[in-house]
């Protein structure tokens, strides 16, 4: 026999099919498969004389061919199987139900009753759900419901093995327990919620199955043994960036991208500056087609990708011309590395192992282990104030994050961004605009102590000290203006168009403003010294018209008074000080940029020309 054999004589003929079927499923999936350990296996069949390998106890076998035989016992097992005999098993092979080589496993639910009704509710959810991940959100929901079986068999006296017998108390119990896991560092207080609330949630849907009906596995289960709306604990309100990762450390992360290329391959980086750029999750990314690239009449362009935790496939997300490029040039790059494959069947990310033609995508594990290596490798990251950044909290799912709060802080409509981040609940998306508000505040009551008004005399230096209600009636008394904002009464209930001293906020006293108005207020009057050598240049004017156009020198003037007293203000200030008045500069100016700041517009009959010359 040569080293390229292997002797199947003397095996009988259902086990050489079955061996032969398991080989052909193995190589379909571009698995290598080592002929010394075949041998082996086939040495152990002849000697047991066993009838077909799914008999075969594969603990008893050399280590080193245990899975070689589990996967060959796995695909005959499939072949001669399915989702209806599959549903009575305590373990599933899900690849049966078109999941993958995964097992669901429901012995980790003690009580009989119990594991039937969590067996009846996967079977309703999974033709409800799409993605790599479905098995792995199935077994969490699972083993929620055994830590409440677990709590029932420590604390019954019949080992919660009698539906009948449960009501409320046991429900108080089982919150109990997981309260304690909570305080002994056994859980964490995002998990002890989690399983609280799926285990209510599948017990809850398990009752509108009809489970608890006479002969169903819930039958005799009290209406008492049920989680009310406020067992859980609540969500702590957090008014802090939340897992967004600061603009300084994004830049940083972009800028070493290069690096991560070099560690981990071309596939890695453009997946991190997909995440990066459309705030998609991690499986969206990694599962895109290769083609996923769509451009309209208008030639702008949209990612196509599918929504797997809402089973929405087909979404367009629009996306930059940057962002387009690199998905155009890395198309290209697959296309050439696997030109044969149909187009159609080719993954936009295609892993490094056993994916010959280019059809199996990168895995998000593959993605997220390499890129905390990158990150782990990186020099240390620093926030906006200098200080240093937890290099732990930069995971794949913080770039989404952070696209979220960006469309926030650019105040992009709370309901437009609820769609795009494709958030069930409205309050998630609201979250980040909490956080916005908070931020935004906190550079509001920074900037009050700078704020000015148009004579240049400091104003509402007394900010910080306001009590909330007091806050809250200035913000509903006052209107974005140019340079600005307006307090008279008349003007902020028109909503800064009917100003009745036809917008000389220079000379208003009910004019404010503060350093982040300082480009806009340099700018106006660039543009007023432009206007006003323009008129005088002109021949075509009455002396009488140049005189109503030509900007006035007082006006000129109490604007470069303004300018100068915003700039000494600054300049006196610390160091300290002055970079916490640009960094309330840069979050006010971010916010802004949905206000409109250009000129009121008034009647015809009100127009005033030094307003017409720069509007």
């Amino acid at each position: 026999m040569s080293g390229h054999e292997v002797i199947l004589r003397g095996l009988t003929p259902l086990v050489q099919a079955e061996i032969l079927f398991g080989l052909q499923q193995r190589c379909g999936r571009d698995v290598i498969t080592h002929l010394y350990q075949l041998r082996v296996f086939t040495r152990s069949l002849r000697s047991h004389g066993v009838a077909t390998i799914v008999d075969v106890d594969a603990s008893t076998l050399p280590r080193h061919i245990r899975p070689l035989v589990q996967e060959l016992q796995a695909a005959v097992s499939e072949s001669t199987t399915g989702p209806d005999s599959e549903q009575h098993k305590d373990i599933w092979n899900m690849r049966v139900f078109g999941h993958g080589r995964k097992r669901l496993d429901f012995t980790v639910v003690a009580q009989p009753w119990l594991r039937s009704a969590a067996k009846h509710w996967v079977l309703e959810e999974l033709p409800l759900r799409r993605g790599p991940n479905v098995v792995a959100v199935l077994r969490d929901h699972v083993n929620s419901v055994a830590a409440l079986g677990n709590s029932l068999r420590l604390h019954r006296p019949d080992d919660g093995m009698d539906p009948a017998a449960l009501g409320r108390a046991d429900i108080v119990a089982f919150l109990n327990r997981l309260r304690h896991q909570e305080s002994a560092g056994d859980l964490s207080a995002y998990q002890r919620r989690k399983t609280a609330q799926h285990a209510a949630l599948v017990l809850r849907e398990c009752r509108a199955l009809g489970l608890a009906r006479p002969g169903r596995p819930l039958a005799g289960l009290s209406q008492e043994f049920t989680f009310r709306r406020h067992d859980l604990p609540p969500v702590p309100k957090d008014d802090a960036p939340g897992r967004a990762l600061p603009d300084s450390v994004l830049t940083a992360l972009i800028a070493a991208l290069d690096r991560l290329e070099a560690a981990g391959g071309r596939d890695i980086r453009v997946a991190v500056q997909l995440l990066i750029d459309t705030g998609r999750r991690p499986a969206e990314i990694c599962n895109l087609p290769w083609d996923c690239l769509d451009q309209d009449r208008d030639g702008k362009y949209a990612l196509i990708y599918t929504d797997f935790k809402n089973n929405r496939v087909g979404r367009r997300l629009p996306i930059g011309d940057a962002t387009a490029e690199l998905l155009i040039e890395h198309k290209q790059r697959v296309r050439d590395r696997f030109p044969d494959t149909p187009l159609a069947e080719l993954a936009l990310l295609p892993r490094a192992t056993r994916n010959r033609a280019g059809t199996q995508p990168i895995h998000d594990d593959t993605l997220a282990s390499a890129h905390r290596r990158w990150v782990d490798d990186l020099e240390a990251l620093h926030r906006p104030d200098g200080s240093e950044f937890d290099k732990s909290a930069v995971f794949l799912y913080a770039y989404r994050h952070s696209f979220a709060q960006r469309h926030a802080d650019a105040g992009t409509p709370v309901d437009v961004l609820r769609e795009l981040m494709g958030h069930r609940s409205i309050a998630m998306t609201q979250g980040y605009y909490s956080v916005t508000a908070t931020r935004t505040r906190k550079a509001v009551d920074a900037l009050a102590a700078v704020q000015f008004n148009g004579r240049g005399e400091h104003v509402w230096s007394q900010a910080r000290l306001l009590l909330e209600s007091e806050h809250q009636r200035l913000c509903v008394g006052q209107v974005a203006v140019p340079f600005g904002i307006c307090t008279e009464p008349s003007n902020v209930q028109a909503g800064g168009g009917s100003c009745p001293f036809r917008f000389r906020c220079l000379g208003c006293g009910h004019f404010r403003s503060d350093p982040s108005y300082l480009p806009e207020l340099q700018d106006y009057l660039d543009t007023l010294l432009r206007d006003r050598e323009r008129v005088r240049a002109a021949t075509e004017l009455d002396e009488w018209a140049r005189d109503e156009a030509v900007p006035s020198e007082a006006e000129i003037t109490r604007l470069r008074q303004l300018i100068r007293r915003v700039q000494h203000d600054l300049d006196a200030l610390t160091e300290d000080e002055r970079g916490q008045i640009e960094e309330a500069v840069r979050v006010v100016r971010r916010t802004r940029q949905t206000v409109h700041l250009g000129l009121p517009t008034t009647g015809p009959q009100t127009l005033d020309p030094h307003l017409e010359t720069h509007r």
